[in-house]
C-alpha cells in the first residue's frame, strides 16, 4: 500500500501541520522533528517500505517503516548547498536511523521557498 502524507502552509507551519492525524510512529516522529526544526512551508513524507520488503538487506526485519522519500520546502535551507541541507535532516533523524528496525533508506529533496517557486514557474 502506498502512503502519501503532504502538508502545505503559506509561510509558517500551523498547529495542524504538527498534530495531523497519526499514520505511523516513524512518520509521526519524522514529521514532528522536521516541522519543529525547519518550519517547512511544505512537507511530504512518502513511506516506500513496501517496495523494498523483499530485498536481501531487509530479511528478518519486522519493521514496516524503513524506506522513505521526503520533500521539504523551507527557508532554513537558504544559503546552504544540498549536502549541508541533507546533513541537517540526517542530524534531526539520527535516532530514527540508528535504531533497530529504523530508517534504512532516506531519499531527500530539499528546497527553499524561492527555489520551489522557480521550479513551479517553469
Amino acid at each position: 500500500m502506498f502512503r502519501r502524507i503532504a502538508f502545505t502552509a503559506l509561510r509558517k507551519p500551523s498547529a495542524s501541520m504538527a498534530t495531523s492525524k497519526s499514520h505511523s510512529p516513524m512518520e509521526d516522529a519524522m514529521r514532528r522533528k522536521i516541522t519543529e526544526a525547519l518550519a517547512p512551508t511544505s512537507l511530504e513524507i512518502h513511506n516506500d517500505s513496501h517496495l523494498h520488503a523483499h530485498h536481501k538487506a531487509m530479511e528478518g526485519s519486522v519493521s514496516k517503516e524503513t524506506h522513505f522519500r521526503v520533500n521539504i520546502i523551507s527557508d532554513a535551507f537558504k544559503s546552504k548547498m544540498q549536502p549541508a541541507r541533507h546533513r541537517m535532516v540526517y542530524a534531526l533523524l539520527k535516532d530514527e536511523m540508528a535504531m533497530e528496525g529504523g530508517i534504512h533508506a532516506l531519499q531527500l529533496k530539499t528546497r527553499t521557498v524561492e527555489e520551489d517557486e522557480r521550479v513551479k514557474g517553469n
